[in-house]
């Protein structure tokens, strides 16, 4: 017999496999006494007692979707949110990041949780102090990334009320902001370095080489085992000595072989070079009694006379020893790197399909027969052999041995060489005593061939005559059907060429959207007034165009079309013009039908309303 307890459990797991199904959202690695909370609070404000009744609402309501997601999902942030901290990023880390890289490298930043924007353009605005605008644009990519579309929207947005940028020192905000209808709008140049999009830190590929990865009060909101995961994949998505930037009420407790601390108290971290650490899998520190030794295997390692590389599961090279340094150009400053940009990884041979296969079959892989030149014409030959390096059952990367075998396989070519000729002279021998046995029945058998010959050529000749006569009646054929498809050519350009008089007639923007608001057609008088030409528009979904138009109004009017195809909806529209400036649209949206009745799509069509 269940127990009500037990039914409401049920009944709140079942909400979450239809949060996660129907909505793309998994919040199973959420800390769970937060999220029933939050939940409960929102069944509070909507007056429903159980879960299951909450599911029905749900399932009835689209827009309690939205209400539900900002409940749980509490986007609060501002500029410089933690002054004390971005002082040391500014001052301290920054600097240090630039100082360890060449000048004119990129740099890419990746800021998780990113809400409505305002932490992103706070890195942006600290880069561009300290690079300078120009060397800022050419050198600095900065990821923003969210699971809430709404927030995303805003983000793109970058347009911000007063009230908002109350942590930016006035300096600052005269310089990278510029006011707007009342509102501050983000420096554009600036904000095109920012690329916002969705991305879901418990299920998604985190973002690879960032030198400096900012998750501000987004880890304490999930349990311990999806903050492990989450701070796994940040580990592998940071390049090596790669700058991680918590939150003040985060910490990285029991987790210093991942990263270690530049500024505790300002929870900011480095990347630690040369750990390897499977997913979900927590390996303690070494003790003072292990260092010596270990110290040793690595002097040991490196002094084999053997060339042999380590490479790590993120694909990065661990360990090499000094003969292979030697033999293939490697430092010790490659430790670390991806060993796709090395040089070892393609010479002597093809290194990255040999490591996929390790990793995925974890079976040794050997090569024989590779050879290897090097200046000076001296030319060495290699077994390779690659083999899985495992801990029970993880796997921590991959072993790769070049065994010189120059000396042998020569010594060996020629004994073969030698072989070859002897078998070579017994044959030959072989071969003419027989050849005097048969030449006397092949002059025989000569005039008989000779006779079928010229019987074989008259036959030839006939078949070449009907072959002739079957390609003539292939060639007229093609020469009919090449006409046909002339014609209907013809006829497509035709009605290519009048479909883009008709857009161009418009002295309205008109937009045509597909089922899935994938943009069909785009006409000049939409260009003109969104400033995005129609081959950058069509194919893309039009709420993810960068572009004036409001997202949250657009949608609605869509859908109304759509579901109900026999009335036009019609609004008024506050939008910003490709010019940045304010205007009000008339905007009027219809259902799209072929000739066949089905539904095909929308008809947008916007006017500028002259101001009033």
């Amino acid at each position: 017999m269940t127990t009500p307890a037990t039914d409401e459990q049920a009944d709140f797991e079942a909400l979450l496999d239809y949060l996660r199904e129907s909505r793309g959202f998994d919040f199973s690695g959420y800390k769970r006494t937060s999220l029933v909370r939050r939940i409960r609070h929102r069944m509070d404000q909507v007056g429903v007692g159980d879960y299951h009744e909450y599911l029905d609402l749900l399932q009835v309501d689209a827009a309690e979707f939205t209400a539900l997601f900002n409940t749980i999902l509490i986007n609060v942030t501002s500029f410089f949110r933690d002054p004390a901290a971005w002082r040391v990023l500014r001052t301290d880390v920054i600097p240090a990041l630039l100082t360890e890289r060449s000048p004119g490298d990129p740099l890419r930043a990746w800021s998780t949780g990113c809400s409505s924007g305002q932490e992103a353009y706070t890195l942006a605005i600290l880069l561009a102090e300290e690079l300078g605008l120009d060397n800022y644009l050419k050198q600095v990519k900065i990821y923003a990334t969210d699971i809430d579309d709404d927030a995303l929207a805003q983000a793109r947005q970058a347009s911000y009320p007063e009230a908002e940028l109350e942590g930016v020192p006035a300096d600052l905000r005269a310089k990278y902001f510029e006011l707007r209808d009342g509102r501050y709008v983000f420096h554009p140049e600036l904000r095109r370095t920012v690329i916002f999009g969705r991305n879901d830190l418990v299920q998604d590929a985190p973002i690879s080489r960032v030198d400096l990865l900012l998750c501000r009060n987004t880890l304490m909101y999930f349990n311990a085992e999806t903050q492990q995961r989450m701070l796994n994949r940040f580990h592998f998505a940071l390049v090596p000595r790669g700058v991680l930037f918590l939150g003040r009420a985060e910490m990285l407790l029991g987790r210093t072989r991942l990263f270690e601390p530049i500024d505790l108290k300002q929870r900011i971290f480095r990347r630690v070079a040369n750990r390897r650490v499977a997913a979900g899998r927590t390996t303690p520190a070494p003790t003072e009694h292990e260092r010596p030794t270990e110290r040793l295997h690595e002097y040991a390692f490196a002094a084999s006379p053997i060339a042999q590389l380590v490479i790590g599961t993120d694909d990065t090279l661990v360990m090499q020893s000094d003969q292979a340094a030697a033999l293939f150009g490697l430092t010790r400053r490659d430790l670390g790197r991806p060993i796709r940009e090395l040089e070892v990884s393609y010479q002597p041979l093809a290194l990255r399909k040999y490591l996929d296969q390790v990793f995925a079959e974890r079976k040794p892989v050997r090569i024989s027969e590779v050879e290897f030149g090097r200046p000076g014409g001296v030319v060495h030959w290699f077994e390779v052999h690659l083999n899985p390096v495992t801990e029970g059952t993880d796997l921590l990367g991959v072993s790769v041995v070049f065994h010189d075998v120059s000396a042998t396989r020569g010594l060996r070519m020629e004994i073969d060489r030698a072989n070859r000729q002897l078998e070579s002279t017994n044959a030959e021998l072989q071969s003419t005593n027989e050849e005097l046995e048969t030449t006397n029945e092949e002059l025989q058998s000569t005039v008989e061939e000779l006779e079928t010959t010229n019987e074989e050529l008259q036959s030839t000749n006939e078949e070449l005559e009907t072959m002739n006569e079957e390609l003539q009646s292939a060639n007229d054929e093609l020469q009919i059907i090449n006409e046909a498809l002339r014609e209907r050519s013809t006829e497509l350009n035709d009605a290519n060429d009048f479909l883009e008089s008709v857009l161009t007639a418009f002295t309205a923007g008109v937009i045509v959207v597909d089922l899935e608001m994938l943009v069909l057609a785009w006409n000049a008088a939409a260009q003109e007034l969104w400033g995005v030409r129609s081959d950058e528009a069509e194919g893309r979904h039009l709420l993810n165009l960068d572009v004036g138009l409001p997202a949250d109004v657009l949608r609605p009017l869509i859908r109304d079309a759509l579901n109900e195809p026999e009335k036009a909806s019609e609004a008024r529209l506050e939008a910003v013009n490709r010019r940045g400036r304010a205007i009000t649209v008339r905007l009027i949206c219809s259902a799209l039908r072929g000739p066949d009745g089905r539904q095909r799509g929308a008809l947008l069509t916007m006017e500028p309303m002259d101001s009033q």
